[in-house]
């Protein structure tokens, strides 16, 4: 199984900024792609950003903004969200898309979230 660890979330003001990460732990030897997801109250969850090996893809309305890494040798993602915006107010869901198995097969996993409120 694997587990996926948010820490980070907070209340700040708009244009400040947080870092969020996220630790996969678990009987892992690859993460193909990792990424975070965001879901304000009623509304749908949505992509912020993923990053495989080599590519990373943002929505638009955090490029610029946003940067996500990765550090591969401890399964870890990160999120430095600068110039945050009250609409940025959601609970931010760590993802990843883990091969598994003798045919790496591969399964999505989800953190818990951590809370993210800005204050206009």
């Amino acid at each position: 199984q694997v587990q996926l660890v948010e820490s980070g979330g907070g209340l700040v003001q708009a244009g400040e900024s947080l870092r969020l990460s996220c630790a996969a732990s678990g009987t892992i030897h690859d993460i193909n792609v990792m990424g975070w997801y965001r879901q304000a109250p009623g509304k749908q969850r949505e992509l912020v950003a993923t990053i495989s090996k080599g590519t990373t893809n943002y929505a638009e309305f955090v490029k610029g903004r946003f940067t996500i890494s990765r550090d591969n040798a401890k399964n870890t993602v990160f999120l430095q969200m600068n110039s945050l915006k009250a609409e940025d107010t959601a609970v931010y869901y760590c993802y990843a898309k883990v091969p598994l198995g003798t045919f790496r097969h591969e399964y999505d996993y989800w953190g818990q979230g951590t809370q993210v409120t800005v204050s206009s």
